[in-house]
């Protein structure tokens, strides 16, 4: 079984699917966003064309072959990018595999809008940065910040962070004319880490967030899902994180994985 515990529909490997014309438009281009009075973002930004990326895209959304997209990292975890193409519900799933858990902890979900804590830009930056080159799937510390990339929710950006995106997407084969304007829009427009969406910090950290929608005198509560304090310190200490007080916002995804673990 390609990810132990998620069970919903045809997994296979995906990671040659990066090599492919029109992949990085089709996973980031959404994220750029079209702002009136701005240029309009086509895949020409991310050095595809329109027709390799909507050929592509009969890939990605095959619901006979599910690509799922692996991340390893140190202490045998992974962050696994699942294009979940169940008929009538496609979707894009961002999970975490545990060697000691029998089914994955989502980071967040995507099927028109977007649900689960997301990754701050610190924990983003690590996992890109620890690849476990004995694992399979995607090694290269761009392309890996580039998956994750579209996950990120945190309000509090370093001052490097542009030019850390500026140099994946060039990395990938993107323009460098217009690489630093991607990067910008794909920074804007990024999920924020409050008003109920996401979390500055990840489960990766031990970390979450408030509530936003609730009264401000409620105890912030943990994710739903898997994320129970004494847990969610665990992924933390395997991927050099530190927990992080608070709460997570539960998800309304938990009915996608199977119960067990």
């Amino acid at each position: 079984m390609l990810i132990k515990g998620y069970d919903l529909g045809p997994l296979v490997a995906g990671e040659w699917l990066l090599e492919r014309a029109g992949f990085w438009a089709g996973h980031l281009l959404a994220g750029c966003r079209f702002t009136p009075g701005e240029a309009r973002p086509v895949p020409e930004w991310f050095g595809d064309d329109g027709a390799d990326t909507d050929a592509l895209s009969e890939v990605l959304l095959d619901d006979q072959a599910w690509p799922a997209i692996r991340l390893p990292c140190e202490g045998g975890h992974s962050a696994v990018v699942v294009h979940r193409n169940l008929i009538g519900d496609h979707g894009i799933d961002y999970l975490l595999t545990r060697p000691d858990r029998s089914r994955p902890e989502e980071l967040s979900s995507f099927d028109g809008d977007w649900s689960g804590p997301g990754l701050s830009w610190r924990d983003l930056v690590h996992i890109a940065g620890t690849p476990d080159p004995s694992a399979p799937g995607v090694h290269d510390i761009a392309a890996r910040l580039l998956l994750l990339l579209p996950v990120l929710a945190d309000d509090a950006l370093p001052p490097e962070a542009p030019a850390r995106v500026h140099a994946a997407l060039t990395a990938v084969g993107a323009p460098g004319e217009s690489a630093r304007q991607t990067a910008g829009h794909l920074l804007r427009n990024r999920r924020p880490a409050t008003g109920g969406h996401a979390c500055a910090d990840s489960p990766l950290s031990g970390g979450a967030c408030r509530r936003t929608e609730a009264d401000p005198d409620e105890p912030p509560v943990r994710s739903a899902l898997t994320l129970t304090p004494d847990r969610s310190d665990e992924p933390a200490a395997a991927l050099g994180g530190g927990p992080s007080p608070g709460g997570v916002r539960p998800g309304r995804t938990a009915r996608r994985l199977p119960v067990g673990g």
